[in-house]
């Protein structure tokens, strides 16, 4: 009955992790969940205030396909003030979430064999939102190179069917944010190769001292001409729940993206598109900047924490987003042994739930959240430092690497 890609398609392991962590924790089990692709902070009260307002004022019918006018307007400024990327209000197209706005965009810039260039680790669902329209993801294993593409890997893995570059700045699951001069340098060779660069930027303005965010859209008019810039509201406003997202294109794209969205799940609810309007309208730039502090905090806190507990390691500092990408190869030697064995015994005998790094192409890593609270991270750091003192004492290990990808 079902096709084949449907057949070949598995469930997302992420989602799938936290639904079940949410669920036993509810049932009373002492977890410290670490898996989380959100933020704890509450969306901002001027958002809730403006889809209170939609309600009251009737605003409950559909929109325009790609979305009410002032939201589009609203986010083309903050992309052209805040970012330096040149778009209008009819480049922006809002989806139900970014997650949409990426598949969409997949199917509607690739024929069916089409090669879309993936730097690995990798968010989890993006080889699967390839495959899905018909592609073929080509990973490229980035962590001799500090979790980053280089231009040389990236001519190397070119072919004539090369459609496509991915790019996911800040990352998930790393944290690595890439230097404007390495993006240009990979901007140089989409442009001369013949490249679209689908850019996913929706921690962009979650970037922490140290580093700085660049738009790929803001590096030039030739690459622009080739970019599609992907954000939402989930991660910057804390509104995972509002599903709300937008891709910012040249027009042709835009259009055929409007197109394509109003054969399938046509706007976004009408509701979300004016809480996130009030979001970027209403004044929250105090309260993200209080936010953002905060963040840094634990980013600091966690990242301190895990470099005090040997053997684990980590690959690359968090310099955005809110995750740490912690190397766990040295606890991972027995045959069949990997990161979801690590966190499979973690969670059982410590009470401390991390995500494994397998379905990101990096079974030798995990990914702790930092989008929790201080008192969190250092219960669940106290809880990890215990059982690596009880494994490492009871169990034979060695100081060399685990499965590594490649």
């Amino acid at each position: 009955m079902l096709s084949s890609r449907a057949r070949s398609l598995p469930a997302s392991s992420t989602a799938a992790l936290d639904a079940e962590i949410k669920a036993r924790i509810a049932a009373g089990a002492d977890i410290i969940n670490l898996t989380g692709g959100e933020l704890d902070f509450p969306t901002p009260a001027q958002a809730a205030d403006g889809a209170r307002r939609a309600i009251t004022e009737g605003r409950t019918r559909y929109t325009p396909v790609a979305g009410i006018g002032p939201l589009r307007e609203a986010i083309a400024r903050r992309l052209t003030g805040h970012w330096g990327c040149p778009y209008d209000a009819s480049q922006i197209v809002t989806t139900n979430g970014a997650k949409q706005a990426l598949a969409q965009v997949f199917t509607l810039l690739c024929e069916p064999g089409d090669e879309v260039i993936l730097p690995a680790p990798y968010w989890v669902s993006f080889p699967h939102m390839i495959r899905l329209a018909g592609a073929v993801p080509v990973t490229v294993p980035t962590a001799a190179t500090g979790f980053k593409l280089t231009p040389e890997a990236l001519v190397a893995h070119l072919t004539p069917r090369s459609r496509v570059l991915l790019l996911n700045n800040p990352s998930n699951p790393t944290g690595v944010v890439y230097e404007r001069s390495e993006l240009l340098a990979l901007a140089r060779e989409a442009v001369e190769h013949g490249l679209t660069v689908v850019t996913d930027e929706i921690y962009g303005d979650l970037v922490h001292e140290g580093a700085s965010f660049t738009a790929v859209a803001s590096l030039g008019p030739d690459i622009a001409g080739r970019t599609v810039t992907v954000g939402g509201f989930s991660k910057t406003y804390a509104m995972t729940g509002w599903r709300i997202g937008f891709a910012a294109a040249p027009s042709p794209v835009a259009a055929a993206l409007t197109a394509v969205q109003g054969h399938t799940s046509s706007a976004p609810s009408s509701i979300s598109q004016y809480a996130a309007l009030a979001a970027l309208t209403d004044g929250t730039e105090a309260e993200l900047e209080r936010r953002a502090a905060e963040l840094s905090t634990r980013r600091t806190l966690l990242r301190d924490g895990i470099r005090a507990l040997p053997p684990l390691r980590l690959t690359a500092p968090p310099q955005g987003g809110f995750f740490a990408f912690v190397d766990v190869g040295a606890l991972c030697t027995r045959p069949g042994e990997d990161a979801g064995t690590f966190a499979r015994d973690l969670l059982e005998h410590a009470g401390v739930a991390v995500m494994p790094g397998n379905d990101f192409a990096a079974p030798d890593h995990v990914r702790l959240s930092y989008g929790v609270g201080t008192d969190d991270i250092v219960r669940a750091l106290d809880r990890i430092g215990s059982y690596l003192k009880t494994t490492v004492k009871t169990t034979p290990r060695t100081t060399g690497t685990g499965a590594h990808h490649g």
